[in-house]
């Protein structure tokens, strides 16, 4: 038996090598961007490639390149299960709708005019979100009708940049007064004021539709739990000054009582329901529930480091460190052995 996996420096695949490596697993590093991956990967039963959203080469074939190989008999992580909505509110609203998952309401428009009779009668305030974004990017709260209606035309007409600029000054100014960010970063976002991002030159922007979510207020938190192979670990994040938006504050708390079983135990069955190897769940609260926002496959390993334990399927706690990444590799090593069974 033997991995292949596709190394990207500060992705999963340093921890993965590190484990292999620890555990004495066969594996090679290899690099999918090759125009003969496939071949190179005919001695291997399993790719791993923790593609990155940002990134335009990613974001043109990581999914078309590991489906293929998914389809073809090869075990590979992410599966088409875990990733085909990765980075996508579209595409994740058609997939809690139609599994009937617990949500904060979400209307989607591809037509200008009925995206404007439906804000006539629409309840504010409410949320704005672009298909693509992560850590709180490209999300804005609309107060009223008239706001709705400038972002319909704007949607409909020139779009929306990939990366909001004045946005990122903003986050950035923010992080570099709470010493979590260098005065380099700020001036490359000021920077980007007039050059677009890489991923902007390569995708464009974004129109031809709206996505308004209900605003649940009285939230000054959400919830992100994260499921592996029957494992679960959280951590509750806090939002930022005058804002409603908690992904990517660098506000978290990780102790266990912050997060009740019943949370966990929603977040385990939504996973086996969707059949996915890895998912990262955001919850907010209305009226004691808590409702998904968002889902993600990947996250950013820095803000899970200090979790001081996680759950097993069973609830049952288990207090110390542990390895999430190893836990993705040894599902992947299950699912190649499966498949060897007569």
């Amino acid at each position: 038996m033997k991995l292949a996996i596709h190394l990207s420096r500060g992705s999963f695949s340093d921890q993965w090598i590190a484990y292999c490596e620890k555990y004495d697993i066969p594996f090679k590093i290899v690099n999918c961007y090759h125009t003969n991956i496939v071949q190179k990967l005919q001695d291997c039963d399993a790719l791993m490639w923790h593609h990155n959203h940002a990134l335009p080469q990613d974001l043109l074939f990581a999914k078309q390149l590991l489906f293929s190989l998914e389809q073809a008999g090869k075990v590979v992580f992410p599966d088409f299960n875990t990733a085909w909505y990765f980075d996508d509110k579209l595409g994740q609203k058609y997939l809690f709708d139609a599994f009937e998952l617990p949500v904060a309401k979400t209307n989607v428009f591809y037509s200008k005019k009925e995206a404007k009779d439906w804000v006539k009668t629409a309840t504010y305030p409410m949320v704005f979100k672009l298909r693509r974004g992560a850590g709180s990017r490209n999300v804005r709260l609309i107060k009223n009708k008239n706001q709705a209606r400038t972002i319909i035309k704007k949607a409909f007409g020139r779009g929306f940049r990939q990366y909001d600029a004045w946005g990122g000054i903003k986050e950035n100014w923010r992080k570099l007064m709470l010493s979590k960010a260098m005065p380099i970063e700020l001036m490359k976002a000021i920077a980007h004021l007039w050059v677009p991002i890489t991923l902007e030159k390569a995708i464009g922007r974004e129109k031809g539709y709206v996505y308004f979510q209900e605003f649940i207020p009285d939230n000054d938190f959400d919830i992100r739990v994260i499921v592996i192979n029957k494992k679960a670990f959280a951590i509750k994040r806090s939002v930022r000054k005058n804002d409603f938006r908690a992904s990517g504050s660098g506000f978290i708390q990780y102790e266990k009582h912050h997060f009740d079983d019943s949370i966990i135990l929603t977040s385990f069955k939504i996973a086996k329901k969707i059949k996915t190897q890895c998912i990262a769940f955001d919850y907010v609260v209305k009226d004691k529930e808590h409702l998904i926002l968002e889902v993600s496959y990947g996250f950013s390993k820095h803000g899970y480091y200090d979790c001081p334990g996680y759950w097993d399927e069973k609830l049952k706690w288990h207090e110390g460190p542990f390895n999430p990444y190893g836990w993705m590799i040894e599902d992947v090593l299950q699912k190649v052995n499966e498949q060897k069974k007569p």
